[in-house]
């Protein structure tokens, strides 16, 4: 199944976090609604018995990154 992927840079040196966009993870089946993969004539009632219609759990990062936020760097 397709699934978010959800960044949030966490700068150690002042402890500002900045969230990313969220990325759209592909699982590339045939299966899946949201997956380019998935056929365009696969549509209702066929679609909603036999293809996944949410997505999996997001995947959440939060990188540990040793230096200032962009916006404490400009200052120092």
């Amino acid at each position: 199944m397709c699934c978010w992927r959800k960044v949030r840079n966490v700068y150690a040196r002042c402890g500002h976090s900045i969230k990313l966009p969220d990325e759209h993870i592909d699982c590339y089946s045939p299966t899946c609604r949201f997956s380019v993969a998935h056929p365009p004539t696969c549509g209702p009632p066929k679609c909603l018995d036999s293809c996944w219609q949410y997505h999996q759990y997001p995947q959440q990062y939060a990188p540990q990154i040793d230096d200032w936020c962009p916006d404490c760097a400009l200052k120092q």
